[in-house]
């Protein structure tokens, strides 16, 4: 698989899922993996499209979460994290691997604020259990056909 053919393959993986798995590591030293959701995925997130426009060569994602969820704990003892999307029906994966940060910059939590997330956060972009995770990954592992590719993007 080529690199351009890797690229096309994640976008279309990542841009297609409603969810993605999110593995942190504790501080029991184990790994800890839920779903969140995936909010590059345009049938779900339409209104942030805009957001991911300028994304599709670093492969940015966001992510949304409450302070209070053992996710932000994880992370601020061990940034280093791993996103799965995967498509259960074509055997297909994309899994995104670096570090992942808070982000405390108000403009882009604003930008990713949605209305109906007052029911996660009652009190709004303003509410202290209303965090954003950034990642940039490092790398990225494909999985299709039963194939692994890597693509290295630092």
């Amino acid at each position: 698989m080529k690199e351009q053919e890797m690229r096309d393959f994640c976008l279309k993986v990542i841009n297609s899922m409603k969810t993605v798995c999110l593995t942190t590591i504790g501080s029991d030293e184990f790994p800890y993996t839920r779903a969140v959701f995936n909010l590059r995925d345009p049938k779900t997130f339409p209104e942030l499209t805009r957001v991911f426009e300028d994304h599709n060569d670093d492969f940015l994602v966001y992510i949304s979460t409450n302070t209070s969820s053992s996710k932000v704990t994880h992370i601020r003892s061990h940034s280093a994290v791993s996103l799965y999307y995967h498509d259960p029906e074509d055997f297909r994966g994309v899994m995104l691997s670096g570090n992942i940060e808070i982000v405390e910059d108000m403009a882009i939590k604003r930008e990713l604020y949605l209305d109906w997330w007052k029911k996660y956060y009652p009190k709004g972009v303003e509410d202290e259990d209303y965090t954003i995770l950034k990642l940039k990954p490092r790398f990225i592992e494909i999985y299709y056909k039963l194939q692994k590719h890597v693509l290295q993007l630092m």
